[in-house]
This record gives structure tokens, sequence and C-alpha cells, in this order.
């Protein structure tokens, strides 16, 4: 299987590239280690997986490459016919997308149409990619179904992964590409970025900083652990979807489509509330946290909560995870990556 993923040095891109080495022989990670958040954390975790692919007598090739770069992108897929390809790189991120939302269309909708024409051209076997929850935008209907309607986001970030589900669609129909939009649900877990909640929680506990605590505390999220995140992908690039037949043009279903094109939810189905994951990190590390309270930022929602019983019937697997395990391997990996007794 020779597999392309993108945003290797990222979260879930190097955590997936870590687990394909242990079972695949032909890797390919690509990222253009920009700066958005600390680059030596991204350069660790592409040492680590040279590392691994040596330890383990397998081939991973890393090239540096900005998915924005169309001529870059077209010679990739020129020189490597990638058999699948399992694209993460984007501009993450809600608030930021406050700040720099050029940041956000560069990456994620020009970066994304140039993954895709590079698939197009040597046809891949299947193409998964990088959707979010935020696509569920304003809906107070829960747990979020994959037949709810998006239509309402409530970020430019959110927006543009909406874009990317609607635009690999459109190349599943014109070329027949198979391909597959994962929603995922407030990933955590070791490696994970310094821009989210647990990392940032974890370093001003341990330096006795307070914790800010958005809408006062009164949030609720879904949060799933990298492992349940990584062997759901990796389950997933081995069954591509295939057309549905069925597919009822007059009515149609937003969780089916005509074209050989699947959307799914990846999240712990277990929504916990802010406080709750903040007192686990507080066991884990021994330390009780000093909290600010927040007022609600622009482009947040108050909760979420993924029915996941879609992909469970179609992999046979159920992200599962407790929180109090993962926060704990968290803290294991973040004393030990930044040497704290």
């Amino acid at each position: 299987m020779s597999i392309l993923v993108t945003g290797a040095a990222g979260f879930i891109g190097f955590s997936l590239c870590n687990k394909l080495l242990e079972e695949e022989d032909d890797i390919y990670g690509i990222d253009n280690l920009n700066s958005y958040y600390d680059v030596k954390l991204k350069e660790a975790r592409v040492s680590k997986l040279r590392e691994k692919a040596k330890l383990y007598n397998k081939k991973f090739i890393f090239i540096k490459i900005d998915i924005e770069n169309k001529k870059e992108i077209e010679k990739l897929f020129d020189e490597y016919e990638f058999k699948y390809v399992v694209h993460l790189a984007a501009q993450a991120g809600v608030r930021y997308s406050l700040i720099n939302p050029h940041a956000y269309i560069q990456s994620n909708i020009v970066g994304f149409l140039n993954i895709l024409e590079g698939c197009r051209k040597v046809k891949v076997k299947n193409l998964i990619f990088a959707s979010s929850s935020s696509v569920y935008g304003g809906n107070l209907n829960m747990p979020f179904k994959e037949s709810n309607g998006v239509d309402h986001p409530i970020s430019l970030y959110a927006a543009t992964k909406k874009s990317n589900e609607i635009m690999a669609h459109s190349y599943s129909s014109l070329y027949d590409i198979p391909s597959i939009g994962l929603r995922f649900f407030t990933v955590y877990g070791p490696w994970g970025r310094p821009d989210m909640a647990l990392f940032l929680f974890t370093n001003s506990i341990i330096e006795k900083k307070p914790i800010k605590l958005f809408n006062n505390g009164k949030m609720i999220r879904d949060f799933t652990y990298i492992a349940d995140i990584v062997e759901s992908i990796y389950l997933l690039i081995k069954k591509p979807p295939k057309k549905d037949i069925s597919f009822d043009k007059s009515n149609p279903d937003p969780s089916k489509s005509w074209a050989p094109f699947k959307v799914f939810n990846i999240g712990n189905s277990n929504p916990i509330h802010l406080m709750d994951y903040v007192s686990a990190l507080e066991n884990a590390l021994d330390i009780k946290a000093l909290i600010e309270n927040m007022p609600m930022q622009p482009g947040d929602v108050e909760a979420t909560y993924a029915d996941t019983s879609k992909l469970e019937r179609y992999i046979g697997f159920k992200p599962k995870t407790n929180i109090n395990f993962g926060i704990k391997k968290f803290v294991e990996w973040y004393k030990d990556f930044y040497e704290i007794l």
C-alpha cells in the first residue's frame, strides 16, 4: 500500500504514520512545518517517525511541501503514484480563523483543491480527508448525526471544512474517486497540539497560572482519544466507499450519495462537562487548577456529541477510551517530553 499522509508532522498525521509504520511498508508524509505552533514539536514528531521506520525496517519518506503550492503538489503526484491518500494537512483552530481568515482559504480550500487534482491524476483507490465536528455549527439536535443538515457554520474554519466535503463529493461524482470525510470530535492525547485545551491547561497548571474556562466552564465536549482516531482511519483506508445505487435524488439524505463518497463522525459518543475534564487533569497532575472564568468566544459552540453508529456499522469499531485513561497518558507523555519531574 503506497500511502500519502499530508500533515504528517501534525498531531493526527504523526499519530497515523506511527501506526502505519507498524503495519505497512510504503509510507510518504508531507508537511510545511509552519509556525502556527512550536516547530520544534513538529520536527520531533518527524524524527520519531524516522527512528521508527529504521527500527521496523520500513520505508518512510518525509518531504517538506506546502499543499498551497500547486506546482510542487503536481510534481509530487507525478513522481509518486499514490494508491491511498489521507489528507490531514489544514489550517486548524476556530479562534485563529477570526484573526487570520486568509490562511484558511489558502490552506483549506486552495490546498485541498491541489490534493484533489493529484488524486484525480493518479486515480487513487481511496481518499480520506479531515473534516470537523464544527460543521454542525448552531445545530442543537444532539447527538449529531451525519444525516443532520450542516448549512449553518458559525466560524470560517467550519465553513472551509464543509467546503471540503462538498469539493470532495464533486470529485467523487465527476471522476469516480472513492472519498471519505471524517468529522473529528475534540481529539486529544500524547503528542497533541499546543493550541488545544488539554495542552494549555496542563502547562498553566504546572506553572501555577490560571486556566481560562470559556463560557464560565459551562461547555460540553465529546473528547476523543487519539488512538481511537487512528484505529478508525486505519480501518477506513482499507474500506473505500462504493456507489449507493439506492440513493433517492428526489429525497436526498445528507449522509448518503450516489457517488462513492461517505462522511463519518469520529467521536467518543460520551460528552464530558469541561469541569469534569479539568478534574481528571488535576488528578493526573496531582495539582489543583487556578481557574479564570471567561465569556463565550465567537465561533465556539456550547456542546458537541457524536452519534458514531454509522462508523461502527461500517468498520466494526467504536471509539471508547475513558477520559481518565486518556488524560493520564497525555500527562505521562508531556512530563517525559518536556523533562518535568
